[in-house]
């Protein structure tokens, strides 16, 4: 089985998706050099931190947080790709996952009740074949062993992408875009609602639209990554 599986890795090879250097057997899609390096934020043991600071006067959150920084070209940047444009859905969960471990003593976020991933239109979910921000938050939940709620709030409205967008236009394409299908359920809920990349916060700020007026609500926000706007 050992000189089958190495015939097998001379014909399709397993490298690693943000270096692209070979994989050692017990290493899986990410290599162990890349998942030490990869630039991580640590914003959850920081009070008032950057991503917190994006919201400030127009989402009140109990916590923010983001696994990576997103530099243009970067590793993560290839990671990224990979799950969004290769269907990797199973590296969304792992890193997911990832994360979760490294939040265990921030008790803001353990405090959460349950998670809910910012929503896709389901025509572009279609598209995709899935939704890359529920995948990395059902990672995040079966490691903190907190329900997901993927159906609650949804995207009424197909919007076209975000990336080249500016931060007037990345508002004006989510505004009233997302709305609750059974606010009830998330009435004296604190709530972990998570996106992939978060830029100017544009797209949570239209999640939060849907969900202020719920009776004792709270919210958290965590992301894949954070994208600095220059």
């Amino acid at each position: 089985m050992g000189l089958w599986n190495d015939f097998i890795a001379l014909i399709y090879p397993r490298n690693c998706v943000t270096c692209n250097n070979p994989l050692f057997k017990h290493e899986n899609v990410v290599c162990n050099h890349c998942y030490i390096s990869l630039p991580k934020s640590n914003f959850h043991s920081e009070e008032n931190n950057e991503l917190e600071r994006v919201f400030a006067g127009r989402v009140p959150l109990v916590k923010a947080g983001s696994y990576y920084i997103f530099e243009k070209s970067g590793k993560v940047q290839k990671l990224l790709h990979s799950i969004k444009y290769k269907n990797n859905k199973a590296l969304a969960e792992q890193v997911g996952g990832w994360y979760a471990r490294s939040l265990k003593d921030c008790k803001e976020i353990a405090a959460s009740d349950l998670i809910i991933p910012v929503p896709l239109h389901p025509k572009k979910q279609k598209l995709r074949g899935f939704n890359q921000s529920e995948e990395f938050a059902r990672g995040l939940a079966k490691e903190f062993g907190m329900p997901l709620s993927a159906t609650n709030l949804v995207r009424n409205q197909f919007t076209e992408t975000q990336t080249r967008k500016n931060k007037f236009a990345r508002w004006e394409n989510v505004e009233g875009k997302f709305e609750l299908k059974d606010p009830k359920a998330l009435e004296g809920k604190t709530v972990l609602l998570v996106d992939d990349v978060i830029t100017t916060g544009a797209t949570i700020d239209a999640c939060y639209e849907a969900m202020k007026n719920v009776p004792g609500i709270k919210v958290s926000v965590l992301s894949l990554a954070y994208a600095k706007r220059d």
